[in-house]
């Protein structure tokens, strides 16, 4: 009887506990931000102005994009590295593609001026060129992810520069400079296309196969396998749609800049791999969301912006980065502990 007293008691007092750390593992990452906009707010009156936000939401929308995509190769234990430079390669090849007549025939004597869709289905599909051979390299030789989109990295970043002989490709048509500088009732349009694909990986990971199949891959790859699911298939997918992403990201960065440069996107993505890891998703695999990470990209968007207002040198901002990086990764190492 006694036992019986002394076990209740002792699951009374470990289910409020219980309860907590569930909470506080769903919602800390939410907790971090709001305490981050408070902070910042305090230590600059600017950074609560509707113009500074527009700005940091228009300057995370690239990296953002890019970690919509990560976010969904991590779920399955897999990483990219390749995709800053494949949205070097996607900004250049598009950019040829949407030259003005009055600089581009001087370049380009053949090349008409085009449509604008022309140089858009350009970057969409030199970005799921790229990430399908990622899918493939991994999914049909075995490489790890790791070496196979390093290796994308550095012939990615060697394309766009042989593409553009090193020189930026400039003088863009309007039509193409509005999909990085122009807006929609108020609101810039890279950060509607940020919320439009995000939404759409929302779906895709929550409500269709390939989210559910993703899920199983990462917690367990050769369950999957057994369970009669196409794992080889389904990698492939990932990458792929993770280059699309970079495509679209490649169009909002030179669209903004009025260039397509074979030097974007240095280090994007390790900011986009930092902005998902920050927002919850476990290298484990299997573990992550497209909320969390759009927090995660937010947190990085404040931390920047914020260090960038109080004059804060960029090489201590790259340090801070690095620092968050490694603090995010040791509380997912050890909230995944405690759940195993």
């Amino acid at each position: 009887m006694i036992a019986k007293i002394m076990a209740a008691t002792a699951d009374g007092k470990a289910a409020p506990s219980q309860r907590y750390g569930r909470w506080m593992s769903k919602y800390a990452i939410y907790m971090v931000f709001i305490a981050m906009c408070i902070v910042m707010s305090i230590l600059s009156p600017v950074f609560l102005t509707v113009a500074n936000l527009l700005n940091v939401l228009t300057q995370m929308a690239s990296i953002g994009l890019l970690a919509l995509g990560v976010t969904i190769i991590i779920i399955t234990r897999g990483i990219d590295l390749s995709s800053g430079s494949v949205l070097a390669v996607a900004a250049v090849v598009s950019a040829s593609m949407a030259q003005s007549l009055d600089w581009g025939m001087r370049m380009y004597p053949n090349l008409p001026e085009l449509p604008v869709i022309v140089p858009i289905l350009a970057a969409l599909a030199v970005g799921a060129l790229c990430g399908y051979i990622n899918g493939a390299l991994i999914a049909y030789t075995g490489i790890p992810p790791f070496i196979a989109t390093l290796g994308m990295m550095i012939i990615a970043r060697g394309a766009a520069l042989l593409y553009s002989d090193g020189r930026p490709v400039s003088s863009l048509i309007e039509s193409y400079q509005w999909i990085g500088q122009g807006s929609v009732l108020g609101l810039p349009v890279p950060v509607l296309i940020f919320i439009v694909m995000a939404v759409v990986s929302y779906i895709l990971l929550n409500y269709t196969r390939f989210g559910k199949y993703a899920y199983a891959i990462g917690g367990n790859e050769t369950a999957a396998y057994v369970s009669g699911i196409n794992v080889k298939k389904y990698k492939i997918l990932v990458y792929t749609y993770a280059g699309v992403l970079a495509g679209i990201a490649a169009l909002i960065l030179a669209a903004r800049i009025n260039s397509g440069q074979p030097g974007l996107g240095v280090m994007y993505e390790l900011d986009a791999i930092a902005a998902a890891t920050v927002g919850g998703v476990s290298h484990a695999g299997g573990i992550g969301t497209i909320q969390g990470t759009i927090i995660g990209t937010m947190i990085m968007g404040v931390l920047q912006n914020g260090l960038d207002l109080l004059n804060v040198s960029a090489y201590w901002q790259q340090m801070v980065k690095g620092l968050v990086i490694v603090i995010a990764v040791i509380f997912d190492m050890k909230r995944h502990k405690k759940s195993a």
